[in-house]
């Protein structure tokens, strides 16, 4: 019941005003200045009508040159001090939308994976860009508006009282009617405005992903069902923007009547009552001034609050985005081991040795030796609820080793990648790094130790020296020389116009899927780590790469652990240890020959490769489909 006022109070005018004003907090002094400066402008205004009075009253006994300087004066003086208002009002507005802006790029790239998993990227950068332009233009000038509008309103009415009550109350009657109208509105803006900036986010989300893979829509000619899938959230928009038009169409018409009505009434009944002598021509053109001037204040304070209200629905979504669960930048925490499941560890013989009584390999160091790079003991974790995709898994990286996972597609692998970078939290066991809990360890202090290749190679927007530094900025040029000898990047440099200078293009677009790949190796390499995480780092290499690659690796092992991902096992058939994998649970462990020796999903893996290596040198087409 609580929440369901609170919200209610929140989608009120009154709710509306007061978020927006928590936006202007750390800016509150040029509001305060922008105020002032409105004000004193205002203040300016109110006088002249009174001079203008004076001016009238006066004018059949001449001397009227410096009441007409002064009233220019005034005229100038406002204009002067209103400019400087609104300069510092659009300043502050620029800089909150900065702000903004700022914390939300950093929120949003810190956000745990699950969130990722749940949002689309397109609707989340709209946030940033459109969502929060259209707040500049609230913080900017509708809160200032309200403020000085009201205040100036008041002040323009209190001197129509004191020059005559009865043609006030005409106005206010008229005025009253316009304000029924546009309260009546302003709920139906909002909603309107809500479903607008969600409809915006959902064409950023759905250009992005059509964008994103351009090539895969035009092979399957898909354009046409992609526009027409984009311009279903248009129209959406286009729907929302002319209910809001419509809407507005209204309020403005609303407010011009009551104010064109009232001067009007002002001004037959002001005429009536001076040919009857209850007031003279002076007070009745003071008050037609005063009532054409309170249509400034009138119409911001009305458009201030549609403003406001079309503004809170970019602002609901924009605190939607900062309330989404960011990751943790101290220790993880702790979380109960479960039971564990019974062992179905196929292995037997020498490399059945040091298991606990669930069967999987214990991750202590022997002998009281050296810690492992990495260790996993009886690690769990699911995506989902109920859904385990680790099942107890065990294993071991010792320092200055190669380390291989194999197994059919599910059966893990990449999940266990997935920790080891702290992308996600194991839902129990433990994950240690040189034998320290993981969970004791900031995410960053985790991943200053490792470095990934993952399968899908990213290389950004930029030169090849941009890409090959980015995790290493200081890296020397003899460091990048390096790591392009070691992955044979040096025919890619000789030909890219201005070699590492040469710009790469969009998602590398001028690069080679194997290219792509070296590059990603060459960058993970120039940042030393401790761990090195190889996901299929042959899956776009040919066969003279291939074995090169398997050359690097072999030197990379006297620099730090390696932990590799490969379907190819040609790859890793020379590694330390081999860990098969089969729906989540480490079923056997040994080196390449021990394996095809003792190991029935093993030994089916290799066949299967086998088949597919002679089939494809027979038919360059490849194997032909079971049937």
């Amino acid at each position: 019941m609580g929440r369901t006022t609170r919200r209610d109070d929140d989608r009120s005018a009154r709710g509306a005003v007061v978020a927006m004003f928590r936006l202007t907090t750390g800016h509150r002094s040029s509001m305060a200045v922008a105020t002032v400066l409105t004000l004193v402008g205002s203040v300016l205004g109110l006088a002249q009508p009174l001079l203008a009075k004076r001016i009238v009253d006066a004018s059949g006994g001449g001397h009227l040159v410096w009441p007409l300087l002064l009233l220019a004066g005034l005229f100038l003086a406002e204009a002067a001090t209103g400019a400087v208002g609104r300069f510092v009002l659009e300043r502050m507005g620029e800089r909150i939308v900065r702000g903004l802006r700022r914390g939300l790029v950093s929120h949003l790239l810190r956000l745990e994976m699950r969130e990722y998993d749940k949002h689309r990227t397109g609707d989340l950068i709209s946030r940033v860009t459109a969502d929060t332009s259209l707040l500049r233009e609230v913080v900017s000038q509708a809160l200032v508006d309200l403020v000085t509008g009201s205040l100036v309103a008041v002040g323009a009415i209190a001197l129509m009282v004191w020059i005559d009550p009865l043609l006030l109350l005409l106005v206010t009657l008229t005025v009253a009617a316009a304000a029924v109208v546009v309260s009546s509105l302003l709920a139906g803006i909002r909603a309107a405005a809500e479903r607008m900036q969600g409809a915006v986010g959902a064409i950023a989300a759905d250009l992005e992903r059509a964008l994103g893979a351009l090539p895969m829509v035009r092979v399957h000619r898909a354009e046409d069902r992609e526009a027409a899938r984009i311009g279903q959230c248009v129209d959406t928009a286009y729907d929302a923007g002319v209910r809001t038009a419509r809407l507005a169409s209204v309020m403005s018409p609303a407010v011009e009547l009551a104010v064109h009505g009232s001067f009007l009434l002002v001004l037959v009944i002001g005429g009536m009552r001076v040919n009857g002598h209850a007031n003279s021509l002076g007070d009745l053109v003071a008050f037609l001034l005063y009532a054409t001037y309170l249509v400034v204040p009138l119409s911001s304070v009305f458009r201030a609050v549609g403003l406001i209200q079309r503004g809170m629905g970019a602002f609901q979504r924009i605190e939607e985005a900062l309330a989404l669960r960011a990751e943790p930048t101290g220790p993880a925490e702790a979380k109960p081991t479960p039971e564990p499941e019974p062992a179905t560890d196929e292995a037997e013989g020498p490399s059945a040795r040091r298991t606990t009584p669930a069967g999987t390999e214990k991750a202590s160091p022997p002998d009281g030796g050296e810690a492992p790079a990495l260790a996993l003991e009886d690690v769990r974790f699911g995506y989902l609820p109920d859904r385990p995709v680790l099942r107890g898994v065990s294993l071991t990286v010792p320092h200055r080793r190669q380390v291989a996972l194999v197994g059919s597609s599910g059966a893990g692998k990449s999940t266990i990648f997935a920790l080891v970078a702290r992308f996600y939290e194991a839902d129990s066991g433990t994950l240690l790094f040189d034998g320290r809990p993981a969970a004791g360890l900031s995410r960053a202090d985790c991943r200053s130790r490792i470095a990934v290749v993952d399968q899908n190679t990213h290389v950004v927007h930029g030169s090849l020296w941009d890409n090959l530094t980015y995790a290493a900025p200081t890296a020397s040029p003899a460091d990048v020389q390096r790591v392009i000898e070691l992955t044979n990047l040096h025919q890619v440099v000789d030909r890219l116009p201005g070699g590492l200078t040469g710009m790469l293009g969009e998602r590398g677009s001028t690069l080679s899927a194997g290219e792509r790949q070296r590059v990603a190796l060459a960058r993970a390499l120039l940042t030393r780590p401790s761990l090195l995480l190889l996901d299929e780092p042959t899956s776009h290499l040919d066969a003279i790469n291939e074995a090169a690659l398997g050359r690097v690796l072999k030197d990379i092992t006297q620099e730090c652990a390696l932990l590799v991902i490969a379907h190819r096992l040609s790859t890793v058939q020379h590694a330390d240890q081999i860990v098969v994998l089969d729906a989540g649970r480490v079923i056997a462990r040994g080196q390449h020959e021990e394996l095809l020796a003792r190991s029935a999903v093993y030994r089916q893996l290799a066949a299967g490769q086998a088949l597919r290596a002679t089939t494809t040198a027979m038919d360059p087409a490849g194997p032909l489909p079971a049937h």
